[in-house]
């Protein structure tokens, strides 16, 4: 995230620690408040450690830093479909425990739902067009990092790889802790289930789409009170030691636990000085 923000800034300073606490932060709100929240607090960070940064510009880079994890993401998806592993939207609305089980007990009103807002959306930006410019200008900035493709895959993509075989390594050997079989094919698999929980992260983490998810895939596999060790204690290991490292970025780059007030008063205070 600090090389893409640094390229959207090439004339401020981005400092490693400031972007990584920022980091942390954001991961370790995530992990227990829904709806990513947390990318607020990591974007209200960043913001007070880069000068002349703006909140368009760094929501961007946000974007930026998803578009590998998301291709990877469904690279692995396209995976699990072809060897039959995920269940399909009938399967899925019987699911209890699936955050979004009664989104696909009525797919078709669903999709009429999600059509209206899209359009409702392109009619807004389409009527204030000329107000934007500037706008969308900033957010542009973003993404300047791919204006140098060389750049972006030493700078960006090579660190992202890096981190998907951290990912998988952890994951194998989680499975292993817990007696699932450890392959890499199962490893893949749980990191398809991850990846789809907190595609739209209703519950902290997803955990209910992800415990859903798991039990159907690796079902014949394992026990179901194995699966749900495996999950269960996968899933709260990893809440607890991001939550501890997040909040204590908070504290330390915030001097105060109470990231909410600080993060409403920052918007309160832009939109004062908004025109």
């Amino acid at each position: 995230w600090r090389n893409i923000i640094a390229a959207a800034y090439p004339d401020s300073v981005v400092r490693w620690r400031s972007v990584w606490g920022a980091m942390l932060a954001r991961v370790g709100v995530n992990a227990i408040v829904p709806a990513r929240g947390g990318d607020a607090v990591g974007l209200f960070i960043v913001k007070r450690r880069v000068e002349g940064s703006t909140y368009p510009t760094l929501a961007s880079t946000l974007i930026a830093l998803t578009l590998f994890d998301s291709v990877v993401a469904l690279g692995f998806i396209v995976y699990a479909l072809a060897s039959g592993a995920l269940p399909g939207s009938s399967v899925l609305a019987r699911l209890s425990a699936f955050d979004f089980h009664w989104f696909f007990g009525h797919i078709r009103g669903t999709l009429i739902v999600i059509g209206l807002i899209l359009l409702i959306v392109l009619l807004l930006l389409l009527w204030f067009a000329e107000q934007l410019v500037g706008f969308w200008h900033r957010v542009g900035l973003g993404f300047r990092i791919f204006s140098d493709k060389t750049a972006y895959l030493r700078r960006v993509a090579v660190w992202q790889a890096a981190d998907w075989c951290l990912r998988l390594t952890m994951i194998f050997f989680f499975l292993r802790a817990f007696h699932v079989p450890a392959t890499l094919h199962n490893a893949i698999l749980v990191q398809v289930t991850q990846s789809l929980a907190v595609l739209f992260p209703i519950s902290p983490s997803g955990i209910g789409t992800e415990q859903a998810l798991l039990l159907y895939t690796f079902a014949g596999k394992a026990a179901r009170t194995t699966l749900l060790s495996f999950s269960v204690g996968m899933r709260v290991t990893l809440i607890v030691f991001n939550a501890l490292l997040g909040f204590g970025a908070i504290l330390t780059m915030l001097r105060t636990l109470h990231w909410r007030q600080r993060v409403e008063a920052d918007r309160d205070a832009v939109a004062e000085h908004s025109p």
